[in-house]
Protein backbone atom coordinates (compact mmCIF):
# COMPACT_ATOMS: atom_id res chain seq x y z
CA UNK A 1 0.00 0.00 0.00
CA UNK A 2 1.23 3.32 -0.35
CA UNK A 3 2.95 5.37 2.19
CA UNK A 4 1.05 8.61 1.87
CA UNK A 5 -2.73 8.03 1.45
CA UNK A 6 -3.28 11.36 1.81
CA UNK A 7 -1.66 11.67 -1.27
CA UNK A 8 -2.92 9.32 -3.02
CA UNK A 9 -6.60 10.48 -2.10
CA UNK A 10 -5.68 13.87 -3.25
CA UNK A 11 -4.07 12.21 -6.96
CA UNK A 12 -7.30 10.48 -7.08
CA UNK A 13 -9.67 12.95 -6.54
CA UNK A 14 -7.07 15.33 -8.71
CA UNK A 15 -7.49 12.38 -11.75
CA UNK A 16 -11.27 12.06 -11.61
CA UNK A 17 -12.20 16.09 -11.48
CA UNK A 18 -9.52 16.22 -14.56
CA UNK A 19 -11.09 13.11 -16.64
CA UNK A 20 -14.38 13.74 -15.47
CA UNK A 21 -14.28 17.62 -17.17
CA UNK A 22 -12.67 15.50 -20.50
CA UNK A 23 -14.89 12.52 -20.46
CA UNK A 24 -17.87 16.04 -20.50
CA UNK A 25 -16.21 17.76 -23.38
CA UNK A 26 -15.36 14.66 -25.49
CA UNK A 27 -18.87 13.09 -24.65
CA UNK A 28 -20.47 13.63 -28.11
CA UNK A 29 -17.25 11.29 -29.65
CA UNK A 30 -16.04 9.10 -27.14
CA UNK A 31 -17.95 6.00 -26.34
CA UNK A 32 -18.09 5.59 -22.29
CA UNK A 33 -17.38 2.34 -20.95
CA UNK A 34 -18.00 2.13 -16.90
CA UNK A 35 -16.95 -0.83 -15.50
CA UNK A 36 -18.14 -1.23 -11.42
CA UNK A 37 -16.10 -4.01 -9.68
CA UNK A 38 -12.27 -4.11 -9.79
CA UNK A 39 -12.09 -7.70 -8.98
CA UNK A 40 -10.11 -10.42 -11.45
CA UNK A 41 -11.91 -9.95 -14.31
CA UNK A 42 -12.99 -6.01 -13.83
CA UNK A 43 -9.13 -5.41 -13.89
CA UNK A 44 -8.53 -7.56 -16.53
CA UNK A 45 -10.91 -5.55 -19.02
CA UNK A 46 -9.80 -2.00 -17.81
CA UNK A 47 -6.34 -2.70 -18.23
CA UNK A 48 -6.80 -4.08 -21.85
CA UNK A 49 -9.41 -1.70 -23.00
CA UNK A 50 -7.07 1.38 -21.52
CA UNK A 51 -3.59 -0.43 -23.27
CA UNK A 52 -5.38 -1.01 -26.32
CA UNK A 53 -8.22 0.92 -27.22
CA UNK A 54 -8.28 3.87 -24.84
CA UNK A 55 -5.40 5.42 -26.67
CA UNK A 56 -7.04 5.37 -29.75
CA UNK A 57 -9.24 8.20 -28.82
CA UNK A 58 -12.66 5.99 -29.42
CA UNK A 59 -13.30 4.75 -26.05
CA UNK A 60 -12.90 6.18 -22.16
CA UNK A 61 -13.26 3.65 -19.63
CA UNK A 62 -14.20 4.46 -15.86
CA UNK A 63 -13.50 1.39 -13.26
CA UNK A 64 -15.51 2.17 -10.27
CA UNK A 65 -14.84 -0.17 -6.84
CA UNK A 66 -15.57 0.50 -3.29
CA UNK A 67 -11.78 -0.34 -1.93
CA UNK A 68 -8.48 0.99 -3.24
CA UNK A 69 -6.58 -1.68 -3.84
CA UNK A 70 -7.02 -4.80 -5.67
CA UNK A 71 -5.51 -8.56 -4.53
CA UNK A 72 -6.49 -11.48 -6.26
CA UNK A 73 -9.65 -13.49 -3.98
CA UNK A 74 -7.96 -17.23 -4.95
CA UNK A 75 -5.29 -15.95 -2.64
CA UNK A 76 -7.65 -14.52 0.60
CA UNK A 77 -7.12 -17.93 2.18
CA UNK A 78 -3.18 -17.66 2.51
CA UNK A 79 -3.86 -14.23 3.83
CA UNK A 80 -6.44 -15.40 6.45
CA UNK A 81 -3.46 -18.00 7.40
CA UNK A 82 -0.95 -15.46 7.75
CA UNK A 83 1.43 -17.27 4.99
CA UNK A 84 0.74 -14.23 2.62
CA UNK A 85 1.33 -10.71 3.71
CA UNK A 86 -1.43 -9.11 1.64
CA UNK A 87 0.50 -5.66 1.98
CA UNK A 88 2.85 -7.22 -1.00
CA UNK A 89 0.48 -8.51 -3.41
CA UNK A 90 -1.87 -5.38 -3.56
CA UNK A 91 -2.24 -3.53 -6.56
CA UNK A 92 -3.38 0.20 -6.06
CA UNK A 93 -6.22 0.90 -8.20
CA UNK A 94 -5.24 4.61 -8.62
CA UNK A 95 -2.08 3.40 -9.85
CA UNK A 96 -2.90 0.90 -12.18
CA UNK A 97 -5.52 3.75 -13.77
CA UNK A 98 -2.82 6.24 -14.19
CA UNK A 99 -0.50 3.04 -15.96
CA UNK A 100 -3.09 1.76 -18.45
CA UNK A 101 -5.05 5.17 -19.51
CA UNK A 102 -8.19 4.57 -17.42
CA UNK A 103 -9.57 6.04 -14.98
CA UNK A 104 -10.55 5.03 -11.18
CA UNK A 105 -13.84 6.50 -9.10
CA UNK A 106 -13.47 5.31 -5.89
CA UNK A 107 -16.98 4.36 -4.28
CA UNK A 108 -19.70 2.17 -4.09
CA UNK A 109 -22.68 1.19 -6.72
CA UNK A 110 -26.17 3.06 -5.51
CA UNK A 111 -28.56 2.80 -8.03
CA UNK A 112 -28.81 2.01 -11.85
CA UNK A 113 -31.02 4.97 -14.09
CA UNK A 114 -31.09 3.01 -17.35
CA UNK A 115 -33.35 5.57 -19.36
CA UNK A 116 -30.58 8.49 -18.52
CA UNK A 117 -27.85 5.64 -19.43
CA UNK A 118 -26.21 6.63 -15.43
CA UNK A 119 -25.12 4.66 -12.56
CA UNK A 120 -25.25 6.12 -8.78
CA UNK A 121 -21.99 5.83 -6.96
CA UNK A 122 -21.40 7.10 -3.56
CA UNK A 123 -19.22 9.54 -1.73
CA UNK A 124 -15.64 8.99 -0.29
CA UNK A 125 -14.71 9.72 3.06
CA UNK A 126 -11.25 10.42 4.85
CA UNK A 127 -10.70 8.74 8.27
CA UNK A 128 -12.29 11.77 10.49
CA UNK A 129 -15.36 11.33 8.10
CA UNK A 130 -15.26 14.80 6.15
CA UNK A 131 -16.34 14.02 2.83
CA UNK A 132 -13.71 13.71 0.04
CA UNK A 133 -16.03 13.30 -2.80
CA UNK A 134 -19.66 13.60 -2.96
CA UNK A 135 -22.15 10.69 -4.31
CA UNK A 136 -22.36 11.64 -7.70
CA UNK A 137 -23.93 9.86 -11.42
CA UNK A 138 -21.21 8.54 -13.72
CA UNK A 139 -23.06 8.34 -17.48
CA UNK A 140 -21.67 5.41 -19.46
CA UNK A 141 -22.72 4.36 -23.14
CA UNK A 142 -21.90 0.60 -22.37
CA UNK A 143 -22.04 -0.44 -18.55
CA UNK A 144 -20.02 -3.72 -17.71
CA UNK A 145 -20.82 -4.97 -13.77
CA UNK A 146 -18.26 -7.32 -12.41
CA UNK A 147 -19.07 -6.80 -8.82
CA UNK A 148 -18.14 -10.77 -7.79
CA UNK A 149 -20.38 -12.24 -5.16
CA UNK A 150 -20.73 -12.59 -1.28
CA UNK A 151 -21.22 -15.32 1.48
CA UNK A 152 -24.66 -17.23 1.29
CA UNK A 153 -25.08 -17.90 4.95
CA UNK A 154 -28.51 -19.51 3.50
CA UNK A 155 -29.93 -18.49 6.92
CA UNK A 156 -28.54 -20.60 9.17
CA UNK A 157 -29.37 -19.06 12.68
CA UNK A 158 -26.08 -17.30 14.09
CA UNK A 159 -24.14 -18.01 11.31
CA UNK A 160 -23.66 -14.37 10.05
CA UNK A 161 -22.92 -13.22 13.55
CA UNK A 162 -20.20 -16.19 15.01
CA UNK A 163 -18.60 -17.23 11.83
CA UNK A 164 -16.68 -15.12 9.45
CA UNK A 165 -16.45 -14.96 5.75
CA UNK A 166 -13.83 -14.67 3.11
CA UNK A 167 -14.99 -11.97 0.75
CA UNK A 168 -12.59 -9.27 1.26
CA UNK A 169 -9.18 -8.78 2.35
CA UNK A 170 -10.55 -6.97 5.63
CA UNK A 171 -12.43 -10.03 6.62
CA UNK A 172 -9.02 -12.47 5.53
CA UNK A 173 -6.97 -10.11 8.34
CA UNK A 174 -9.51 -9.77 11.15
CA UNK A 175 -9.70 -14.17 10.67
CA UNK A 176 -5.85 -14.14 10.82
CA UNK A 177 -5.47 -11.31 14.03
CA UNK A 178 -7.94 -13.55 15.75
CA UNK A 179 -6.26 -16.84 15.04
CA UNK A 180 -3.27 -15.66 16.42
CA UNK A 181 -4.43 -14.18 19.00
CA UNK A 182 -6.08 -17.36 20.36
CA UNK A 183 -2.87 -19.68 19.47
CA UNK A 184 -0.84 -17.31 21.94
CA UNK A 185 -3.94 -17.55 24.68
CA UNK A 186 -3.85 -21.28 24.10
CA UNK A 187 -0.12 -21.44 24.58
CA UNK A 188 -0.27 -19.95 27.76
CA UNK A 189 -3.02 -21.74 29.05
CA UNK A 190 -1.84 -25.02 27.71
CA UNK A 191 -5.58 -25.05 26.24
CA UNK A 192 -6.94 -26.52 23.17
CA UNK A 193 -7.62 -24.71 19.95
CA UNK A 194 -10.66 -25.63 17.92
CA UNK A 195 -11.22 -24.49 14.28
CA UNK A 196 -14.56 -25.28 12.25
CA UNK A 197 -14.75 -24.98 8.49
CA UNK A 198 -18.06 -25.01 7.12
CA UNK A 199 -17.96 -25.93 3.65
CA UNK A 200 -15.90 -28.75 1.92
CA UNK A 201 -14.91 -26.61 -1.47
CA UNK A 202 -12.04 -24.84 -2.53
CA UNK A 203 -12.13 -22.59 -0.55
CA UNK A 204 -12.14 -24.59 3.13
CA UNK A 205 -10.07 -27.00 1.85
CA UNK A 206 -7.26 -25.10 1.02
CA UNK A 207 -7.73 -23.20 4.48
CA UNK A 208 -7.56 -26.00 6.49
CA UNK A 209 -4.40 -27.03 4.65
CA UNK A 210 -2.84 -23.61 5.17
CA UNK A 211 -3.91 -23.23 9.44
CA UNK A 212 -2.23 -26.52 9.63
CA UNK A 213 0.89 -25.14 8.07
CA UNK A 214 0.56 -21.99 10.01
CA UNK A 215 0.04 -23.97 13.38
CA UNK A 216 3.58 -25.77 13.05
CA UNK A 217 5.09 -22.78 12.00
CA UNK A 218 4.34 -21.26 15.04
CA UNK A 219 5.64 -23.19 17.05
CA UNK A 220 9.01 -22.17 15.85
CA UNK A 221 8.25 -18.28 16.71
CA UNK A 222 8.37 -19.20 20.73
CA UNK A 223 4.58 -21.20 20.94
CA UNK A 224 6.60 -23.77 22.12
CA UNK A 225 3.73 -25.12 24.39
CA UNK A 226 1.54 -25.57 21.69
CA UNK A 227 1.50 -28.98 19.75
CA UNK A 228 0.17 -28.29 16.53
CA UNK A 229 -1.77 -31.48 15.82
CA UNK A 230 -2.73 -32.54 19.36
CA UNK A 231 -3.69 -28.62 20.68
CA UNK A 232 -4.77 -27.63 17.54
CA UNK A 233 -8.12 -29.12 15.93
CA UNK A 234 -9.36 -28.15 12.48
CA UNK A 235 -12.61 -29.77 11.02
CA UNK A 236 -14.03 -29.10 7.97
CA UNK A 237 -17.74 -29.73 8.30
CA UNK A 238 -19.94 -30.59 5.06
CA UNK A 239 -23.64 -31.28 3.96
CA UNK A 240 -22.24 -33.12 0.82
CA UNK A 241 -21.39 -36.83 0.63
CA UNK A 242 -17.84 -35.92 0.16
CA UNK A 243 -15.67 -32.81 -0.29
CA UNK A 244 -15.04 -30.90 -3.51
CA UNK A 245 -18.14 -32.27 -4.81
CA UNK A 246 -17.87 -30.94 -7.93
CA UNK A 247 -14.55 -31.88 -9.07
CA UNK A 248 -14.44 -36.17 -9.99
CA UNK A 249 -14.75 -38.99 -7.03
CA UNK A 250 -10.72 -39.40 -7.26
CA UNK A 251 -9.88 -35.91 -6.95
CA UNK A 252 -11.97 -35.38 -3.70
CA UNK A 253 -10.75 -38.53 -2.47
CA UNK A 254 -6.65 -38.09 -2.95
CA UNK A 255 -7.66 -34.66 -0.81
CA UNK A 256 -9.87 -36.27 1.73
CA UNK A 257 -6.33 -38.93 2.05
CA UNK A 258 -4.05 -35.97 2.77
CA UNK A 259 -6.42 -33.74 5.22
CA UNK A 260 -6.48 -36.91 7.48
CA UNK A 261 -2.80 -37.32 7.42
CA UNK A 262 -2.33 -33.74 8.43
CA UNK A 263 -4.66 -34.75 11.28
CA UNK A 264 -7.45 -32.31 9.52
CA UNK A 265 -10.85 -34.04 10.72
CA UNK A 266 -13.35 -34.47 7.64
CA UNK A 267 -16.83 -34.66 8.32
CA UNK A 268 -18.94 -35.14 5.60
CA UNK A 269 -23.48 -35.34 5.22
CA UNK A 270 -22.77 -33.00 8.41
CA UNK A 271 -25.59 -30.54 7.87
CA UNK A 272 -24.87 -27.85 10.14
CA UNK A 273 -28.85 -25.94 12.06
CA UNK A 274 -26.95 -23.65 14.03
CA UNK A 275 -23.59 -21.80 14.58
CA UNK A 276 -22.95 -20.53 18.03
CA UNK A 277 -20.15 -18.73 19.89
CA UNK A 278 -18.12 -21.98 20.97
CA UNK A 279 -19.97 -24.60 19.02
CA UNK A 280 -21.14 -25.27 15.84
CA UNK A 281 -24.67 -27.45 15.96
CA UNK A 282 -25.24 -30.49 13.43
CA UNK A 283 -28.80 -31.34 12.26
CA UNK A 284 -28.21 -34.41 13.80
CA UNK A 285 -27.88 -33.71 17.20
CA UNK A 286 -24.24 -33.05 17.35
CA UNK A 287 -22.03 -30.44 19.12
CA UNK A 288 -18.85 -29.27 16.87
CA UNK A 289 -16.80 -27.23 19.83
CA UNK A 290 -15.78 -23.89 18.16
CA UNK A 291 -13.39 -21.50 18.66
CA UNK A 292 -12.97 -20.20 15.69
CA UNK A 293 -15.66 -20.62 12.91
CA UNK A 294 -14.95 -19.69 9.55
CA UNK A 295 -18.07 -20.45 6.97
CA UNK A 296 -17.07 -20.87 3.56
CA UNK A 297 -20.60 -22.89 2.43
CA UNK A 298 -21.42 -20.84 -0.72
CA UNK A 299 -22.05 -17.58 -2.61
CA UNK A 300 -24.49 -15.33 -3.23
CA UNK A 301 -24.63 -11.93 -5.69
CA UNK A 302 -24.43 -8.46 -3.74
CA UNK A 303 -28.07 -7.06 -2.69
CA UNK A 304 -27.63 -4.27 -4.76
CA UNK A 305 -28.41 -6.32 -8.22
CA UNK A 306 -31.44 -6.77 -7.09
CA UNK A 307 -32.12 -3.34 -6.63
CA UNK A 308 -31.15 -2.46 -10.14
CA UNK A 309 -34.38 -3.75 -12.17
CA UNK A 310 -32.27 -6.01 -14.24
CA UNK A 311 -33.54 -9.76 -14.28
CA UNK A 312 -31.65 -12.15 -11.42
CA UNK A 313 -32.09 -15.51 -10.88
CA UNK A 314 -32.56 -17.26 -7.11
CA UNK A 315 -28.77 -16.42 -5.86
CA UNK A 316 -29.50 -12.50 -6.95
CA UNK A 317 -26.79 -13.05 -9.98
CA UNK A 318 -27.28 -10.45 -13.01
CA UNK A 319 -29.29 -13.02 -16.27
CA UNK A 320 -27.23 -12.19 -19.37
CA UNK A 321 -27.18 -13.94 -22.93
CA UNK A 322 -24.56 -15.77 -24.39
CA UNK A 323 -22.88 -12.02 -25.81
CA UNK A 324 -23.06 -11.70 -21.82
CA UNK A 325 -25.86 -8.72 -22.32
CA UNK A 326 -28.20 -8.45 -19.92
CA UNK A 327 -31.88 -9.64 -21.36
CA UNK A 328 -33.92 -6.54 -21.11
CA UNK A 329 -31.08 -3.62 -21.90
CA UNK A 330 -28.02 -4.66 -24.64
CA UNK A 331 -26.09 -1.77 -22.91
CA UNK A 332 -25.34 -3.76 -19.86
CA UNK A 333 -23.22 -6.53 -19.79
CA UNK A 334 -22.16 -8.48 -16.51
CA UNK A 335 -19.90 -11.42 -16.36
CA UNK A 336 -17.66 -12.92 -13.55
CA UNK A 337 -19.46 -14.29 -10.01
CA UNK A 338 -22.26 -12.01 -10.51
CA UNK A 339 -23.70 -13.13 -13.24
CA UNK A 340 -25.54 -15.94 -14.66
CA UNK A 341 -24.36 -17.02 -18.20
CA UNK A 342 -25.75 -19.75 -19.59
CA UNK A 343 -23.41 -23.11 -20.12
CA UNK A 344 -25.04 -25.00 -23.06
CA UNK A 345 -22.74 -28.11 -22.98
CA UNK A 346 -23.83 -28.64 -19.55
CA UNK A 347 -27.06 -27.13 -19.17
CA UNK A 348 -26.56 -25.20 -16.68
CA UNK A 349 -24.87 -21.81 -15.90
CA UNK A 350 -21.27 -20.80 -16.10
CA UNK A 351 -19.14 -21.74 -12.76
CA UNK A 352 -17.97 -19.18 -10.28
CA UNK A 353 -14.14 -19.35 -10.85
CA UNK A 354 -11.33 -17.46 -11.58
CA UNK A 355 -10.57 -19.31 -14.98
CA UNK A 356 -14.25 -18.32 -16.28
CA UNK A 357 -13.89 -14.53 -15.10
CA UNK A 358 -10.54 -14.46 -16.97
CA UNK A 359 -12.03 -16.36 -19.87
CA UNK A 360 -15.19 -13.70 -19.78
CA UNK A 361 -12.95 -10.27 -19.57
CA UNK A 362 -10.77 -11.82 -22.85
CA UNK A 363 -14.59 -12.20 -24.64
CA UNK A 364 -15.75 -9.12 -23.81
CA UNK A 365 -12.51 -7.13 -24.72
CA UNK A 366 -13.60 -8.44 -27.98
CA UNK A 367 -17.03 -8.17 -27.99
CA UNK A 368 -16.70 -4.24 -27.13
CA UNK A 369 -14.42 -3.75 -29.82
CA UNK A 370 -16.97 -5.32 -32.46
CA UNK A 371 -19.75 -2.91 -30.88
CA UNK A 372 -17.52 -0.02 -31.67
CA UNK A 373 -17.57 -1.09 -35.40
CA UNK A 374 -21.50 -1.71 -35.20
CA UNK A 375 -21.06 -5.67 -35.65
CA UNK A 376 -22.89 -8.24 -34.50
CA UNK A 377 -21.09 -9.62 -31.26
CA UNK A 378 -20.05 -13.50 -30.71
CA UNK A 379 -21.34 -15.85 -28.39
CA UNK A 380 -19.36 -16.57 -25.27
CA UNK A 381 -18.06 -20.61 -24.77
CA UNK A 382 -16.56 -21.54 -21.21
CA UNK A 383 -13.98 -23.86 -21.55
CA UNK A 384 -13.47 -25.77 -18.52
CA UNK A 385 -9.59 -26.75 -18.26
CA UNK A 386 -10.11 -28.32 -14.57
CA UNK A 387 -9.49 -26.95 -11.22
CA UNK A 388 -6.68 -27.26 -9.11
CA UNK A 389 -6.88 -27.27 -4.80
CA UNK A 390 -3.63 -26.14 -2.89
CA UNK A 391 -3.13 -28.36 -0.13
CA UNK A 392 0.17 -26.21 1.43
CA UNK A 393 3.03 -25.15 0.56
CA UNK A 394 4.52 -27.75 -1.94
CA UNK A 395 1.32 -30.08 -2.26
CA UNK A 396 -1.97 -29.62 -4.39
CA UNK A 397 -4.13 -32.11 -6.41
CA UNK A 398 -6.87 -31.66 -9.58
CA UNK A 399 -7.33 -32.47 -13.06
CA UNK A 400 -6.83 -31.08 -15.92
CA UNK A 401 -8.85 -30.89 -19.09
CA UNK A 402 -8.58 -29.95 -22.78
CA UNK A 403 -8.29 -30.67 -26.38
CA UNK A 404 -5.10 -31.58 -26.15
CA UNK A 405 -5.46 -34.15 -24.02
CA UNK A 406 -8.76 -35.50 -24.68
CA UNK A 407 -10.02 -36.35 -21.50
CA UNK A 408 -9.49 -35.49 -17.70
CA UNK A 409 -5.61 -35.57 -16.18
CA UNK A 410 -5.11 -36.33 -12.56
CA UNK A 411 -2.27 -34.52 -11.45
CA UNK A 412 -0.95 -33.89 -7.57
CA UNK A 413 2.14 -32.82 -5.40
CA UNK A 414 4.86 -30.01 -7.01
CA UNK A 415 3.57 -30.39 -10.48
CA UNK A 416 0.37 -29.45 -9.25
CA UNK A 417 1.35 -27.17 -7.08
CA UNK A 418 3.77 -25.21 -9.80
CA UNK A 419 0.64 -25.16 -12.30
CA UNK A 420 -1.81 -23.76 -9.40
CA UNK A 421 0.84 -20.88 -8.94
CA UNK A 422 0.52 -20.31 -12.45
CA UNK A 423 -2.92 -19.44 -12.35
CA UNK A 424 -1.95 -16.45 -10.61
CA UNK A 425 0.94 -15.56 -12.81
CA UNK A 426 -1.27 -15.40 -15.20
CA UNK A 427 -3.54 -12.64 -13.79
CA UNK A 428 -0.28 -10.70 -13.23
CA UNK A 429 0.75 -11.09 -16.78
CA UNK A 430 -2.93 -9.52 -17.70
CA UNK A 431 -2.47 -7.01 -15.43
CA UNK A 432 1.09 -6.42 -15.95
CA UNK A 433 2.56 -7.89 -18.77
CA UNK A 434 5.53 -10.43 -18.93
CA UNK A 435 8.53 -8.24 -17.89
CA UNK A 436 7.26 -6.88 -15.49
CA UNK A 437 5.66 -10.24 -13.74
CA UNK A 438 8.90 -11.64 -14.22
CA UNK A 439 10.37 -8.74 -12.42
CA UNK A 440 7.96 -8.91 -9.96
CA UNK A 441 7.92 -12.95 -8.85
CA UNK A 442 11.85 -12.27 -8.63
CA UNK A 443 10.76 -9.30 -6.08
CA UNK A 444 8.76 -11.63 -3.96
CA UNK A 445 10.86 -14.99 -3.98
CA UNK A 446 13.76 -12.31 -2.41
CA UNK A 447 11.71 -10.91 -0.18
CA UNK A 448 10.19 -13.98 1.28
CA UNK A 449 14.36 -15.04 2.23
CA UNK A 450 14.04 -12.07 4.46
CA UNK A 451 10.81 -12.19 5.95
CA UNK A 452 8.89 -14.93 8.35
CA UNK A 453 6.92 -17.96 6.78
CA UNK A 454 3.87 -16.75 8.80
CA UNK A 455 2.51 -12.79 9.29
CA UNK A 456 2.78 -12.62 13.34
CA UNK A 457 1.42 -8.96 13.47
Amino acid sequence: MSSNPDGEVNQTIADTSLNTATAANDASTVHRIVIVGGGAGGLELATALGDKLVKSGRISVVLVDRAHTHIWKPLLHEVAAGSMDANSHQLEYAAQARWHRFVYQPGELLGLDRERKTISVSGLNDVDGVELLPRRDIPYDTLVLSIGSVTNFFNVPGAEKNAISLDNMLQAEHFRRRMIGLCVRADQTQSKLNIAIIGGGATGVELSAELRNTAEILGAYGLHQLDPHRDIRISIIEAAPRILSALPDRVSSKTTELLNHMAIEVLTEAKVSEVQEHAVLLANGTSIPADLTVWAAGIRAPQILSDLGLPVNRLGQVVVTQSLQTEIDPNIFAFGDCAACPWPEKNSTVPPRAQAAHQQASFLFNAIKKRLDNEELPLFQYRDLGSLVSLGRFDAVGNLMGPLLGRAMFIEGVLARLLYISLYRMHLVALHGVIRTCADTVAHWLRRKTSPRVKLH
